[in-house]
């Protein structure tokens, strides 16, 4: 009887949270075009508008290595007397845009299998025989949202992926 009680305890806070993130959307959407914009992409939900929106893409970045930086997914470079190499991603971006970055590039695979960024990701995963996935996912993730930054800024569409009208 008691885990019933916490159970419809539970739903009832879930409910009133999706509430309060509806209301917050409702008001975004009326004063920004851009979050309209992102919810439109298939495979963007409203949480993934409400996170790319709010926590980076509303910002002004000149180029797309601004924007990546931003989101924590830009190479970190490495130099000694005349060696320049890229040491990986460096994770000092936003954290909590970069996983969520991260967590769309796995969806967007399964939601936009068409779209010329999952053509991209599938064939460079095949040439290492399936490895390398995890790193390949990130790399992914940057040109995920340099594209949706183009998307809203400039209204490029994604080459191949789907957009509700």
């Amino acid at each position: 009887m008691r885990e019933l009680d916490r159970m419809e305890l539970l739903l009832d806070q879930i409910k009133a949270v999706e509430a309060e993130r509806d209301a917050m959307l409702a008001e975004e959407r009326q004063s920004s075009r851009e979050a309209v914009m992102l919810s439109k992409v298939v495979g963007i939900g409203p949480e993934f508008a409400a996170v790319l929106w709010g926590e980076g893409l509303f910002r002004c970045f000149d180029n797309r290595r601004q924007v990546a930086a931003y989101a924590g997914l830009a190479p970190t470079p490495w130099q000694s007397g005349s060696i320049d190499r890229e040491q990986g991603i460096g994770k000092s971006g936003n954290p909590r845009l970069r996983s969520t970055l991260l967590e769309m590039a796995w969806l967007w695979l399964r939601h936009q299998p068409a779209s010329a960024l999952s053509r991209w990701f599938n064939e460079r995963v095949a040439q290492n025989g399936g490895r390398f996935k995890k790193v390949m996912i990130t790399a992914l993730a940057r040109k995920l949202v340099v594209a949706l930054w183009k998307y809203v800024r400039a209204g490029v569409v994604i080459e191949g992926a789907f957009v509700r009208p």
